[in-house]
This record gives structure tokens, C-alpha cells and sequence, in this order.
């Protein structure tokens, strides 16, 4: 069972898409760290965006 993501446990303040500070509502985790979006499309864009460079990477495109 997958813990449930805590701001206190997020690497950034800021949304890296928008710069506007990070929200509860709108957390991720990439690569074992909590990330954080000021909303949750930022984050499922950032989902999307990364879920498809890996795979790229790992050449399952």
C-alpha cells in the first residue's frame, strides 16, 4: 500500500510549470521524491510528459 504524499515531504515550493507555489492536492512522486504543482493539471501534465520521456528512454515508444 502507497503512503500518502505530505507537502512537508516535497523537494520543491514552486510548480515547475507555473512558479506559483505548490499545492496539497497537487503532488506526485518521480523517481522515489514528492514533487509538488500548484494544481492537479500541472501535475498531470508533468505525469504525462515524463511518463512518456522514460518510456522514450527505455525504448518502448
Amino acid at each position: 500500500m502507497n503512503e500518502p504524499l505530505r507537502l512537508e515531504d516535497c523537494v520543491n515550493e514552486t510548480c515547475p510549470w507555473s512558479g506559483k507555489p505548490v499545492s496539497a492536492d497537487s503532488l506526485t512522486r518521480y523517481r522515489g521524491e514528492v514533487v509538488g504543482f500548484c494544481n492537479p493539471g500541472c501535475r498531470d501534465k508533468f505525469e504525462a510528459a515524463t511518463a512518456a520521456f522514460d518510456a522514450k528512454l527505455q525504448g518502448q515508444d
